[in-house]
């Protein structure tokens, strides 16, 4: 597929959920199936050059006009299960989170204000039609939240060195056939879900209430609303391209948030600050680089 853009891929990660064809209503199931067979399906990196090139435009273009008909696709014991991209969905949450992460005069450069205004219009009248629509995909920009962690083991990490300018999960993310420099766990559903209400206990019993927590709640919700054979991927993304290979190869933060889990558990408060204690000062210097020059 060509590429649409050849702006660089930004620094976000992303939790995933691939849901298996049974649970698509006809007649999306008939789409995802016919989509899932054909060749060359599109890459992590094709959807934000696709993305990114809305932004050229002027005014630019923050929430596609259509939603996509692409997706991602996986293969799990033999079961085709599909993450539909829903891009225009998720342009929507996105436009809702960046009065948090950018100031006034900036946001209104990058988006005037009569454009935001416009597009949060859209959203409510689509948001009445469509009152049970959710993303199969989360997104964080510089950083991936610890609440992601405790959804995996170290044993479901694979990451591959491939080329520093591939993009996204997957497959052959960089041009010329490349493979892609990647960093993610895929888990099944059921692990995931026990492992968060497993976390979810223990920091209620042992610690006071806060994010950490508030955030577990919000991901545990959104997992309830899938397929219990689902595939639920946390990926690295355009974070590969923040940390050079030795790093990335050292980098275990899902077994040190479960050793941090774990040391709580047993009373161990020590350890647990230990643990704690890597997993913030490695993931600090990711986000200090938001903010370099």
């Amino acid at each position: 597929m060509p590429a649409v853009s050849s702006v660089l891929v930004p620094y976000a990660s992303y939790l995933r959920v691939y849901e298996p064809l049974a649970a698509f209503a006809e007649p999306e199931r008939g789409h995802w199936r016919r989509y899932a067979a054909r060749d060359g399906t599109p890459t992590a990196q094709d959807e934000l050059r696709r993305s990114l090139a809305d932004l050229l435009p002027t005014p630019p273009v923050p929430v596609p006009v259509h939603e996509s008909a692409d997706a991602f696709i996986a293969e799990v014991d033999g079961v085709v299960c599909v993450c539909p991209w829903r891009t225009r969905l998720r342009g929507w949450l996105a436009l809702e989170e960046l009065g948090e992460v950018l100031p006034v005069p900036l946001l209104d450069a990058v988006l005037p204000p009569v454009v935001r205004g416009q597009a949060a219009k859209d959203y409510e009248r689509w948001r009445d039609r469509n009152p049970d629509a959710r993303p199969w995909i989360r997104t964080a920009v510089w950083q991936v939240p610890v609440r992601w962690f405790t959804l995996f083991a170290d044993d479901e990490r694979t990451f591959e060195p491939g080329a520093a300018g591939g993009a996204g999960a997957g497959e052959d993310g960089g041009d010329g056939g490349a493979k892609a420099r990647v960093l993610r766990y895929r888990t099944p559903m059921v692990q995931a879900r026990r492992r968060l209400a497993r976390s979810l206990k223990t920091l209620r019993d042992t610690v006071d209430d806060g994010p950490l927590i508030e955030g577990l709640v919000d991901v545990g919700r959104w997992l309830e609303e899938f397929h219990p054979r689902s595939l639920v991927e946390l990926d690295y993304g355009g974070l590969v391209h923040v940390l050079s290979c030795a790093q990335l190869a050292e980098d275990h933060s899902a077994a040190d948030v479960a050793e941090a889990i774990a040391a709580l558990r047993e009373g161990d408060d020590e350890g647990a600050g230990e643990a704690y204690g890597r997993l913030t000062e490695r993931w600090r210097a990711v986000r200090d680089r938001q903010f370099a020059n």
